[in-house]
Parts: structure tokens; sequence; C-alpha cells
């Protein structure tokens, strides 16, 4: 005879037998191991039709280890019932999901359509957000393990389903996952709220990616990267877009296109760079190859509303009046992370990045030179404005052609940074023959050397030589250079 279930005297009895027995085993499988539950939630789930009968008068506890059975178990009419009736506000299905899996996403947009068709949603069901991110591990390992939580249940307005995803658009053509998602949104942009907070765009036309873009919540964004090789006209044609993404935070623009100059380029500069006035939140900006700052470099920076925190401009051409203004920028003063890899600096005024660095000092944690053509002048320039950067905890310097000499005096001048912890520097030239190829006896001497200026440092320090990229072919010529380590230094 079975255990009388609480408020399930309407179903039949063979119903209220099976479902007892099942409701009994899950209340002892609550004070007992796991197991126990697992045994339970297997015997309802062998008959699926006796499963979806008995979602609506299953305790709330019972939801996440029954869905993540059936949804390992491929039990497609459980999945979209269970959806129908998910007593929580927010489903984690990115979180069970290794790769996008088609058929389980059919099914959930299956049982959501039922719900989006009822005018009153049902009496158990709480569901407002629709999770396909690669999140919501802690809620899974939480309902699975012995411990169960269960908070308290506010009564949710019946309003637009919020859909979160992380968008990759990579290529002429979207996976069917993607695919089949975005065409039931366009079906459906009434009740459906697309939302994405990382947003990454590459290889793919302007037109596709600004269709798919016009289904999404671009208020929702906070982390955009875009590699596009786009004529500069398409790129002003894109921009407004990002000026739509209110709450970024994150935004790494690389723009390859290495056209020649296009009629209205000034015009099409300020189409993009105006977009910067409506970004209130953001913290990072990284412009990798945009070569179309160079001279105008101060637009940009006039449309930056509130302080960073880290500014990339790498690979670009920048003129000695880019610099000044970059210098000038109140809007740079509390930068933690600058990185000017690739710009070359050899042709600016001596005077420039010192006053750059002297700007930051007081905030910034990483500095990143590379391949800015920097020699021994330039570097003996920094030094002094360098060495009073206290925060600083990573620099890199790597693929510029520095000599010894100056390698000594710029160890002695930062070895007073007590935060400084990751050093990259380049091969000095005395490591190169006269036509500029590495000889590893040479190299061998050099480190020598440097080690014995950081025993008479006396300070715990490790630092790393690396002439990857090489300053003389831009190549790389080994990846993962031994440390030169004196003392104990365990934070390196």
């Amino acid at each position: 005879m079975g255990i009388p279930v609480k408020g399930c005297s309407c179903l039949p009895s063979s119903l209220q037998v099976s479902t007892g027995f099942f409701l009994s085993r899950v209340r002892m499988s609550i004070w007992n191991p796991p197991r126990l539950l697992d045994q339970a939630v297997l015997s309802l789930l062998r008959d699926e039709a006796l499963a979806i009968s008995a979602l609506e008068y299953l305790p709330i506890e019972l939801f996440p280890p029954l869905f993540m059975e059936a949804f390992y178990g491929s039990c497609r009419e459980t999945l979209k019932a269970m959806v129908q009736a998910w007593p929580f506000v927010r489903l984690p299905l990115g979180g069970l999901m290794e790769m996008p899996h088609l058929g389980t996403l059919q099914a959930m947009l299956d049982g959501l359509d039922v719900l989006l068709s009822q005018k009153d949603q049902p009496r158990r069901c709480k569901l407002q957000v629709l999770d396909l991110r690669n999140t919501g591990q802690d809620f899974w390992r939480m309902w699975s393990g012995s411990s169960v939580q269960v908070g308290p249940r506010t009564h949710q307005t019946l309003g637009p389903l919020e859909v979160f995803i992380e968008l990759h658009i990579n290529g002429r053509t979207m996976d069917g996952f993607l695919t089949y998602l975005m065409r039931w949104v366009e079906e459906r942009k009434a009740s459906i709220h697309l939302c994405c907070k990382k947003l990454k765009i590459e290889s793919m036309p302007r037109d596709n990616i600004m269709k798919i873009l016009s289904m999404v919540q671009l208020d929702c964004v906070e982390e955009v990267r875009v590699h596009c090789t786009w004529r500069l006209s398409s790129l002003a044609v894109f921009a407004p877009l990002l000026g739509q993404m209110s709450n970024m935070q994150r935004l790494l623009l690389s723009h390859t296109d290495i056209s020649t100059l296009e009629d209205q380029e000034e015009q099409h500069v300020v189409q993009i760079t105006s977009q910067f006035l409506r970004l209130h939140y953001l913290q990072d900006l990284f412009l990798e190859s945009a070569f179309f700052l160079e001279g105008c470099l101060d637009q940009m920076l006039r449309c930056l509303t509130n302080p960073l925190d880290t500014l990339g401009i790498t690979h670009c051409l920048l003129t000695n009046s880019d610099l000044i203004h970059l210098s000038q920028c109140p809007n740079i003063s509390q930068l933690k992370g600058l990185d000017l890899s690739g710009v070359t600096l050899t042709y600016s005024s001596p005077e420039l990045l010192p006053g750059l660095l002297e700007k930051v000092a007081a905030t910034l944690q990483e500095l990143y030179l590379d391949q800015c053509g920097i020699m021994d002048s330039q570097l003996e320039a920094i030094l002094p404005a360098l060495s009073h950067c206290f925060q600083l905890n990573f620099f890199s310097i790597r693929g510029n052609f520095l000599s010894m000499a100056i390698m000594d005096k710029m160890l002695r001048h930062t070895s007073a940074l007590p935060s400084l912890c990751q050093e990259l520097y380049p091969v000095p030239q005395e490591s190169f023959s006269s036509l500029g190829i590495l000889q590893m006896g040479r190299l061998a001497q050099c480190r020598a050397e440097l080690l014995e200026i950081l025993k008479d440092l006396g300070r715990p320090r490790t630092i790393w030589i690396s002439s990857s990229p090489c300053p003389h072919c831009g190549e790389d010529t080994f990846d993962h250079p031994e440390p030169i380590t004196y003392g104990s230094n365990t934070s390196a």
C-alpha cells in the first residue's frame, strides 16, 4: 500500500502509489547518502509519463537532481515538461553542457513555447532566466550533494524571458545550435530578451553581424572583442552598435584593414571615436592595429567619459602629437595597466614617454613596452620615472635592442620596487653576432653577468631574458627561456 501523498488525492490510485513510494525514498535520501537519492530519481524516470505527472507534487529540492538525470539520459519529454514547472528563477542549462547540444536546446525551447503561449504563468513555475552560458556549475553541485538548501521563493511577475548566452561570432556561417536559437528568438522578439555579457566577433561580413546583434539586448553587453578586416567605412557603420552597449566595461578592437586611404576618412574616424561618449562604464580599452588613430588620437581621448583602469594601444602608428595628448589625458591618470607594444617610440621626443610614465606612476601595476624600437638612450630617459612606479608588479620590454650596460642600470633602478615580481627583458645586444645571429655561448655569458648583478643588488629576484620576439626579425627565437633567479623569490 502506498504512503499517502499530501495534496494529491486527485491522482489516480496507481499514480498515488508510485509517486508516494518515490517521495518516501526522496525524504529518506535527504538524510542519507546521495546514492539513495540517485536511485529514487532513476526509479521515477523509468516511466516518463509518471515523472511528468508527478512534477506538480515534487518538493522543490527534487527538481535539480531529477533534471540532471533527465538531461544526461536524454529524456526530452521530461525536460520539456520540467521547464514549464521550474520552481527557480534561473535555469543554468549551460552549466550542464560541455558542448552545445541542439537536441537538448530544442526540448528546452519547445517547453518554453508552451510556457510563453499561456496567459498566466503556472503556479509552480518561477522561471525568468534561461542561462546558456558555461556557468552555474555551483548550482548543480549544491543540489546533487547531500546538502539541501531551499531559499525563500518570492512571487515573480510575468514578463519577458531572459535568455543569456556568450556569443562568439566566427566564420561566414553559424553552427546549428546558434542558428536554431537565433531563429527562435527572432520569431518571439516581444517575449524574449536575448542577453549577452561577453561578445566576440571575428571573420564575418558586417551585415551578417549586424543582423545577429539586432536580436541582442545591447545594453546587457559588458565585454566586447572585435577582430575585423573591414574597410574604415564599414567599421564606421558598425560603430553605433558599440555605442548602444552602454554598460560595456571592457573593449578590445582590432582593425587590421591596411587598404589605401578612403574618401571622408576623417568623418569615419569621428563616427567611430564619438561612440566612446556613450560608454560611461568603460574600464579597460585595447586598440590593436588601429592605424586610423594616427594623428587623431586626441579625438578618441576627448570622448572618454571616466578614468580607465587599463589602456592598450598596440601595433599602431602614433605621432608626437598623439603621445602628447595621451600623456595629458585626465582619464589615464589612474591606470593600472598600460600596453604600448608595437608602437614605435624611436622617433618620438625623448621627454614624451617619461612624462607619460610620471602621469601614471602612482597607480601603474603592469607595463608592456615590447617591440617599441627602444634603444639605450630611450630606456635611460625613462628610468627615473620607472623607479617611481612603486605599485608595478609586471614589466615587459622584450623585442627591443638593449646593451648589457643599460640593462645593468635598469635592474638597479628597479631594485627598490617592492611589488615587482615578473620581469621580461630582451636578450642583450652583446649576444648577437655582427650579422644579427643569436650566439648561444655569448648569451650564456650575458646570463652569468646578469646573475652577478642580481647578487650584487642583494635582493631575491627572478627575471626572464627572451628574444621572443627577436628585435632583428620579429620572429620567436625561443618561447620558454629559463629564468635567472637569485635568492628565494617565491612570488615569481
